[in-house]
């Protein structure tokens, strides 16, 4: 028996145990998930209890208690986790809400843990071929098949824990957006998931795990069939018909800025009042949260599934620097994040909805290096103990008084002071002015997947039109789209698309084809790509386009080489391109050109930017 499974069947049968004698720990006196999920009166939250730039600095039980106390003075009584055997906060804060309630057996405060689960290899780095045009095989996470020894260890000891705390753990989650592919660092397909969920609910039906707890998936309403449908497989069916419910994901407050359809100020109501400015946008931010739940629900239906459904995470940062900020979508500030909490809420407690609200408070582990960017700033209470506007009315009642962190007490940001408050927030950005980050040019008589015969394919032109007998448009919408928020890209007045990029490790973008097949450039094959190109000229990236899926498994990238030592050296004077199809071509199919321009670098350079006109297949 090796290491891994001896553990596995140690804690199992320990937790099996502990489950036998479960009732003087008061899980008979507690209520049933059931009664729960879903009960306006237990308010959910998700909860990080990190203060320091690492993990690895995890929060003492006396910490933990202070965050129990305040959240508990929030009237939350419902907590997500993320994991449990890689840190030891899990564990830690099981302790202290137990510790918390034998001061008080009136308090109330219960648990979804949730179990890390990620891909073989995760977070290591695949590595470029460039005179292959490929990644090296075995290189980069496989996400075909999961890490057994974290995944194990993380179900393993979800499972003593919610034995030993059967009045506190009423749900397991089973990974943390784990199943959404752009988590390319470490995602799974649904057959991991539900390998491990499978296991949770044998583990009840034998006694090994208590059987008064929950079992669900936390992840991307898309991962859970909302989306796109390349996520519609057998695979997600049985994995929606083994879990209890359905943990969900929304993020209009992301999207504000990768798909801002809802987002910013419509001409009509440009003259109304700031005030009525922000409402308005935010009422249209929930309608897209709503719209995302309900794809999820209306897909569930259509395979014969009825579960619970509850929203496991969405939230509104108050600070970003950078995409979300004054030079981005403007959509970060503690204005926004109170009409965004307030009206979900309003929304989820009306419906019988669980909503684990992201966050209660302020971690800056996840963007350690710049203190600046939104995901350090989801909570509603921030680091140096500022409540953030979204909880001043609690403040005001008295709510906190007496309760400290870290030794110290809470205050209201902005010095509780309303007027300066507003000043800081900004007003979302008006549609006429905003960026264009679509193409809507199409050609009406061909559909996706339709071979195009015009010797030309105009992508973004400003030379030749569409309406040329030889020239076409695409079959469908183009979104230029900003991969994993490490670019920023947009169509400018003239026909230029413009890329910079943002300080991350690697960065790309892409003009992708809405729909659910790819362009039919099969006619292109001896053909050539054309654009004209000016830009930073110290940064090197690959251009070209890509065919296939990457959440098929069957993407592959054709392209050229640009940048100092290459045949494709850039600056700031505008170059006219041609490439031959033929050299860049992968092997590959090209009746399913995707991405019909991509760019990708796998070398950090921020603030680079990059211009494309002109752009244009021939045959």
């Amino acid at each position: 028996m090796n290491r891994i499974v001896f553990w596995v069947f140690k804690v199992g049968f320990i937790g099996a145990l502990l489950a036998s004698c479960s009732t003087d720990r008061g899980a008979a006196s507690s209520p049933a998930p059931e009664m729960i999920f879903g009960n306006p009166d237990y308010r959910a939250v998700s909860y990080g209890g990190y203060r320091g730039l690492s993990r690895e600095d995890g929060p003492t039980v006396e910490q933990l208690i202070d965050d129990v106390k305040i959240m508990g003075a929030m009237d939350i009584k419902l907590l997500r986790t993320y994991n449990t055997s890689q840190f030891p906060q899990a564990e830690r804060l099981l302790q202290a809400i137990r510790e918390v309630k034998s001061e008080d057996p009136s308090f109330e405060m219960y648990v979804m843990l949730g179990a890390w689960i990620e891909s073989k290899n995760a977070w290591t780095e695949a590595v470029w071929n460039p005179e292959a045009n490929a990644w090296v095989e075995g290189t980069g996470p496989d996400h075909t098949q999961g890490n057994v020894e974290n995944n194990s260890q993380e179900i393993a000891t979800a499972i003593g824990l919610a034995n030993e705390y059967p009045d506190i753990v009423k749900a397991i989650a089973v990974g943390n957006e784990a199943m959404v592919q752009w988590a390319v660092s470490y995602f799974v397909y649904p057959k991991t998931i539900l390998k491990w969920v499978n296991h949770l609910q044998a583990a009840k039906a034998s006694g090994a795990l208590t059987p008064d707890v929950w079992i669900t998936s936390s992840d991307n309403y898309e991962s859970w069939g909302g989306g796109n449908p390349i996520y519609h497989t057998d695979e997600l069916t049985e994995l929606m018909r083994a879990v209890d419910f359905v943990s969900v994901h929304t993020y209009p407050f992301h999207d504000s800025f990768y798909n801002p359809s809802f987002w910013g100020v419509l001409p009509e109501e440009e003259s109304l009042s700031f005030e009525a400015i922000n409402e308005a946008t935010m009422q249209r931010a929930i309608a897209y949260a709503k719209k995302q739940y309900f794809a999820v629900a209306e897909y569930m239906a259509s395979v014969g599934v009825s579960k619970p459904m509850h929203i496991g995470e969405t939230g509104w940062a108050s600070i970003d620097e950078t995409a979300y900020g004054a030079a981005g979508s403007k959509a970060a500030d503690e204005f926004k994040q109170k009409i965004f909490h307030d009206l979900l809420r309003e929304w989820t407690d009306e419906e019988g909805i669980s909503l684990f609200y992201f966050e209660a408070f302020d971690e800056q582990w996840k963007k350690a290096d710049s203190p600046g960017d939104s995901e350090n700033h989801f909570g509603l209470i921030a680091l140096n103990n500022e409540v953030k506007y979204t909880l001043w009315d609690e403040f005001d009642s008295g709510a906190f008084a007496g309760l400290t962190r870290d030794g110290q007490p809470l205050r209201k940001s902005f010095g509780g002071d309303r007027e300066v408050l507003v000043a800081s927030a900004m007003t979302p950005p008006f549609r006429s002015q905003m960026a264009v980050r679509r193409i809507e040019t199409t050609n009406p008589d061909r559909a996706p997947g339709e071979a195009v015969t015009e010797p030309k394919l105009l992508v973004v032109h400003n030379q030749f039109s569409n309406a040329d007998v030889d020239a076409s448009a695409p079959s469908a919408a183009l979104k230029l789209t900003p991969w994993e928020g490490t670019t920023a890209i947009e169509l400018l007045p003239g026909g230029e698309v413009r890329v910079e990029t943002r300080a991350s490790d690697w960065w790309g973008a892409s003009l992708e084809l809405d729909a659910d097949v790819g362009e039919n450039l099969a006619k292109f094959r001896q053909g050539q790509m054309h654009f004209d190109i000016r830009g930073s000229s110290d940064v090197n990236f690959s251009l070209g386009f890509q065919t296939g899926n990457f959440l098929r498994g069957d993407q592959v990238n054709n392209f050229a080489s640009f940048g100092p030592g290459t045949d494709y050296e850039i600056d700031e004077e505008w170059r006219s391109i041609s490439l031959p199809i033929a050299e860049i071509d992968g092997g590959t199919d090209m009746t399913d050109v995707t991405n019909i321009v991509a760019f990708l670098s796998q070398e950090k350079a921020p603030d680079k930017t990059i211009f494309l006109r002109n752009v244009y297949f021939s045959q």
